[in-house]
């Protein structure tokens, strides 16, 4: 006879039916609270898995994690065959992570409008280096900084630019618009044949996915130099 779902231990059960494999295949939302918890505390008991003493514990606490975080040890402890002190202070942990996270105040990412704000954001990492690095600002649709990569180090004149891993970075976090920016230790702000080069590669590997390049900023000590106000984009 088919043994009851329910009987069966959390490694018996179908790949994408267990916790840490499903979010593995979908993703961390497609995790429900109980999930969620049985990846906490690891294992269940003798009697129930994971899953189903994680969702005893929800079901007591009314099925909100606020009313589950004012849990105190022994309330967890106590009512619950499974849960020890280390378990009960895991997701006392847990919890409360969650709630510092809700309470801080979310960092604003940097707007850009024009190539001013690309040299005074790089400016200061980048004007007293002895050899080139490339960078880039990727952009969301707001023209707001997601991440700054660099993407390259090189010599005193020069550096290899990989067009393939600007591209994914850009893809991995949906950027919309990149801007290149890279510093000439020479101070010498024109830029040269290879600048030119890899600014169009970039661009049409990026127009493939509907990406805008914005601007190619040269910095030196002293100012810098912008594609895109020269009008060399």
């Amino acid at each position: 006879m088919e043994r009851k779902r329910e009987k069966l231990t959390i490694t018996e059960w179908a790949v994408e039916d267990r916790p840490r494999e499903k979010m593995m295949l979908h993703g961390i939302r497609a995790l429900s609270n109980a999930e969620l918890l049985a990846i906490l505390i690891g294992s269940g008991n003798v009697d129930e898995t994971a899953v189903e003493l994680s969702q005893r514990i929800l079901n007591s606490a009314g099925n909100s994690l606020n009313n589950l975080g004012k849990y105190g040890i022994d309330d967890l402890v106590k009512p619950f065959k499974g849960i020890g002190e280390a378990k009960a202070i895991t997701i006392m942990a847990a919890l409360e992570i969650g709630r510092r996270r809700r309470d801080e105040e979310l960092p604003r990412r940097p707007e850009i409008v024009g190539s001013a704000d690309v040299y005074n954001l790089l400016r200061g990492q980048m004007i007293d280096l002895p050899h080139e690095e490339f960078w880039v600002l990727l952009l969301n649709r707001a023209n707001r900084v997601i991440d700054t990569l660099r993407v390259s180090q090189g010599g005193t004149s020069a550096t290899v630019v990989d067009v393939k891993l600007v591209m994914r970075s850009a893809l991995q976090q949906l950027a919309s618009a990149l801007i290149l920016c890279h510093n000439h230790p020479s101070n010498n702000l024109s830029p040269s044949t290879a600048d030119d080069r890899v600014t169009g590669k970039i661009k049409s590997a990026a127009a493939l996915f509907d990406i805008a390049v914005l601007d190619h900023i040269i910095i030196g000590e002293e100012g810098y130099f912008s594609y895109a106000d020269e009008g060399r984009l």
